[in-house]
């Protein structure tokens, strides 16, 4: 059975490559002889400098292809702010820069690489990357200000995209499920209220206007209102009125309107929305546009996503379809043939410390030493379960993502168990209720989510007992360890006698 789940979990390993590698070469043949400019564009920003730039790369890379799939009739812009790098890894992720000492790129710019970087994300994708300044915030030292969004003022500068007559400004945790271009009919300034009374900035369409970016940027100096400190406090109060506009209808004739409009729901379908009867039920306007205003760490493109989060899976089908994973497979496949690696070796081993122990002859400082190794073993059984999470590529597959670092955990918990000489069950019974969990959380057939989270609550309810029993099990063979002298701790003056036990 484990060789049959072994060959099973390589031979999806070995899709997935073909998928990276089918995705590049697609990718290399250069989009050209475009017919004339296009006055539409779809447009999103990269905020540079940040310790998630890889993920968010990745996703609006994903987005912007998922835009190529669908036909979209319009250019795609990416605008990216050139910073001084914070994360080198970012560089070395891309393949913009050599593994060389880290010394050499403490003071790189992003800017001397640009034209790399550019030329990259125009030739494999057919995207317009322009770079931009970043646009002081002066909320920062607003109360309530949330440092992750310091950036996010730059997206002010799709007002000054000129040439171009209408913009739809794009979020990278958008999903297309169908072509939108519709949306470019729409007027000056269009969003869609997800909240009842606030409009969302992951998705809204604007027509381009220097003079309205220039009182933008007179009404950040003046300090206008802004409840959170980031674009949607500042949007949300530099247009005060939207939500007694009207709602957006395109024209069948194809004509542009002037003016405001809210946009439908089914332009923002809030994940959450998904989640409560896990399928889609969005009353007005097409279901058109998933967005994913989670917590930071539950983005879709996170591996750990899935199955917590169901839709998580549908984003990643959209990467294998349109980009491949061909960045994380090698590290993917390198960590698993590591993790194989350290269980034959534990294997082999074990046998012979198995057989060996100390002469019993019980110390004053038992107790001491008792607690010692029962804080020892158990921060090495926490390592054992947190340090394979840490060590998968966080942007890969789930299902690549979860057999990893299962393997991971059970290969580190093999080395707990031989080390300590545990109770391999009491040790295991973590890593099989993961499991159990995935496994509930991943049920297809749920009627609709909250029967699915009664499902998972009542599954946790019946495992607490059984994760505390397995706790106490283990601490209780740490003491039976103890005194067996498996292990004389402080008694450096004494001589050791080994004795084979048969």
């Amino acid at each position: 059975m484990g060789r049959r789940y072994i060959a099973l979990w390589w031979l999806f390993v070995v899709l997935l490559a073909a998928e990276a590698h089918a995705a590049k070469e697609e990718t290399a043949v250069v989009v050209g002889g475009e017919p004339g400019p296009r006055r539409h564009a779809y447009a999103a920003m990269m905020y540079m400098g940040t310790p998630r730039d890889y993920e968010f790369y990745v996703a609006t890379r994903v987005m912007m292809r998922s835009l190529r799939g669908l036909s979209a009739d319009a250019d795609r812009v990416i605008r990216f702010n050139p910073c001084f790098v914070e994360s080198v890894s970012f560089l070395l992720y891309l393949g913009l820069l050599s593994p060389v000492p880290y010394i050499e790129y403490q003071s790189f710019q992003v800017l001397s690489s640009s034209s790399i970087f550019r030329s990259g994300l125009q030739k494999d994708d057919g995207v317009k990357v322009v770079p931009v300044d970043n646009l002081k915030n002066p909320y920062e030292k607003q109360e309530n200000f949330n440092s992750r969004f310091k950036l996010t003022l730059n997206k002010l500068y799709a007002w000054t995209l000129l040439s171009y007559d209408r913009v739809v400004m794009l979020d990278s945790d958008n999903m297309f499920l169908q072509n939108t271009d519709e949306l470019f009919q729409c007027g000056q300034f269009c969003a869609v209220f997800i909240n009842p009374c606030i409009f969302h900035t992951g998705l809204f369409v604007l027509k381009p206007s220097m003079e309205v970016f220039k009182n933008m940027l007179h009404e950040l100096a003046v300090g206008r209102e802004n409840p959170d400190g980031a674009d949607q406090g500042f949007l949300t109060s530099y247009f005060p009125d939207l939500l007694d506009q009207p709602m957006f209808h395109p024209p069948v004739n194809g004509t542009k309107l002037d003016g405001n409009y809210r946009l439908p729901l089914g332009y923002q379908m809030d994940a959450s929305y998904y989640y409560l009867k896990l399928r889609w039920s969005i009353p007005c306007g097409p279901n058109s546009v998933v967005t994913f205003p989670s917590a930071p760490w539950m983005k879709p493109w996170y591996w750990w996503s899935w199955p917590v989060l169901p839709l998580g899976l549908s984003w990643h089908e959209q990467r294998r379809e349109h980009l491949g994973y061909s960045s994380e497979i090698p590290m993917a496949l390198f960590q698993a043939l590591l993790y194989i690696g350290v269980i034959a070796v534990n294997q082999l081993v074990r046998p012979s410390l198995s057989k060996l122990c100390y002469n019993r002859r019980m110390e004053k400082n038992t107790m001491s030493s008792l607690t010692t190794l029962r804080v020892v073993a158990a921060l090495s059984i926490l390592a054992a379960y947190l340090l394979p999470f840490v060590l998968v590529p966080r942007t890969v597959h789930p299902l690549l993502g979860w057999p990893l670092y299962l393997l991971g955990s059970f290969s580190l918990c093999s080395l707990v168990i031989s080390f300590f000489l545990l109770h391999s069950l009491a040790v295991l019974t973590i890593w099989f209720g993961l499991i159990g969990t995935l496994f509930v959380m991943a049920f297809p057939w749920y009627m609709n989510g909250v029967v699915r989270a009664l499902a998972v609550f009542a599954y946790a309810f019946f495992c607490a007992p059984v994760a505390w029993a397995s706790l106490v099990k283990t601490m209780s063979s740490l003491q039976t360890l103890i005194e067996r002298d498996a292990y004389r701790l402080g008694e450096p003056n004494q001589a050791v006698e080994f004795t084979k036990l048969y």
